[in-house]
């Protein structure tokens, strides 16, 4: 009985994992009709980015705030803490206004956002080995980790490449006929 409770509370993180999945897979999604939705060609993308940071103040800081209070947490911070939080939070929040001008810029979600979610994966792991070298250098990384960043790479190239498109045109009926019947 504790090993079960031990296992399921071990793989909690990827129940939250795959609700962070979930939640950024719908976002690029909903993002786009709320900008469609705001009915304005060229200030909509910035109106639905006012409501993501609307959202954001309810989610990330009331959120917070209440989780703090809940968990009898000290209201103290480091500097270093607050800064790299606060640097995540900027370039965060840049990802997700390029998203927007990404989308104005005529691009569709499912293309954007697979272009994103191939690349983020590669930039987070080359930026989090140049921060937390691996300890055996370079040369230990595997071969799998190696293939894993190509096929990131390649998936989000074919994605971008072979998107699914319009349907064809439609072959004028009347001409095929009339070149078929014989006629002149």
């Amino acid at each position: 009985m504790a090993n079960a409770s031990a296992e399921s509370a071990g793989l909690t993180w990827l129940l939250f994992a795959m609700m962070t999945v979930v939640s950024w897979g719908l976002y690029g999604v909903f993002l786009h009709s709320g900008q469609i939705g705001m009915a304005d060609i060229v200030n909509g993308r910035y109106k639905a980015f006012l409501f993501v940071g609307i959202a954001y103040l309810l989610v990330a800081v009331i959120g917070s705030i209440i989780m703090l209070f809940v968990g009898g947490a000290s209201w103290t911070f480091t500097a270093k803490g607050m800064g790299w939080s606060l640097i995540a939070g900027v370039v965060g929040a840049i990802g997700a206004f390029c998203v927007l001008l990404a989308f104005g810029a005529k691009g569709s979600p499912a293309v954007v956002m697979s272009i994103i979610f191939a690349g983020a994966p590669i930039v987070n792991a080359v930026v989090a080995l140049m921060m937390h070298p691996p300890a055996g250098g370079w040369s230990s990384l595997r071969w799998q980790f190696i293939a894993g960043i190509i096929l990131a790479a390649l998936g989000g190239f074919l994605v971008t490449m072979y998107r699914p498109g319009t349907a064809p045109a439609a072959k004028p009926t009347a001409a095929i006929e009339h070149h078929a019947g014989g006629g002149q």
